[in-house]
């Protein structure tokens, strides 16, 4: 009988599953003002955590903590798949460690940073008709939010 239980606690829907920070990003969660002291991690699949820190200092320390882990370990992204329609794919981030030094880490990070708000700038210049097909809005709409999230 204990045996079952056990079986259910590790392999059941409860399970806990690890969090990656491979190009994730820590920041303070001034909008949140349930509790104090929260900052918010959103993670490389777009997923979002609260935490709570018992004091301002350590909530600052864990979001440094976090970040700097966050780029050591984010390698550049790859570029999005290529396919024969005109569909907007993210780029696909590695999971796997950065092998650079990490000067060129942020050399990197910036590098990316930078083109991806040119490519912003160049995407708000071709606006879509407003009476153009429902897709090439849609199209659109998710380059934008991808390329404002970066």
């Amino acid at each position: 009988e204990e045996e079952e239980e056990e079986e259910e606690e590790e392999g059941g829907p409860e399970a806990e599953e690890p969090l990656g920070v491979h190009h994730a990003l820590a920041e303070r969660a001034p909008k949140y003002t349930k509790r104090p002291n929260v900052f918010r991690l959103q993670t490389a699949d777009r997923r979002l955590f609260l935490f709570q820190a018992p004091t301002p200092e350590e909530m600052f320390s864990w979001i440094s903590r976090i970040n700097l882990v966050a780029a050591l370990f984010s390698s550049p992204p790859f570029p999005a798949a290529v396919g024969s329609q005109r569909r907007f794919v993210r780029p696909i981030l590695p999971a796997a460690p950065s092998r650079s030094p990490p000067e060129e880490q942020q050399r990197s990070h910036e590098a990316w940073m930078e083109r991806v708000a040119q490519e912003l700038l160049e995407h708000q210049r071709h606006l879509p008709e407003k009476r153009g097909r429902a897709r090439d809005l849609d199209e659109y709409r998710l380059k934008k939010e991808h390329l404002q999230y970066e």
